[in-house]
């Protein structure tokens, strides 16, 4: 379970990376900064899709 947690923050690790090259290119391509802010997005609902899958995941396991 504990490679799932650190899946799951990676995802996070990646929105931040993906944000910053937003940031840096904005005035230099913006095409560019679009799609690493599509990217941010999906990382950030990806981090919420794993964090709820695991908690389900969990939850099962309980019973």
């Amino acid at each position: 379970m504990k490679i799932l947690k650190i899946f799951q923050f990676a995802y996070i690790i990646f929105a931040v990376l993906f944000l910053w090259d937003a940031i840096s290119n904005w005035s230099v391509d913006r095409s560019r900064s679009y799609m690493s802010l599509f990217f941010v997005a999906l990382a950030i609902f990806m981090f919420f899709f794993r964090k709820r899958f695991a908690s389900k995941f969990q939850d099962r396991n309980k019973d």
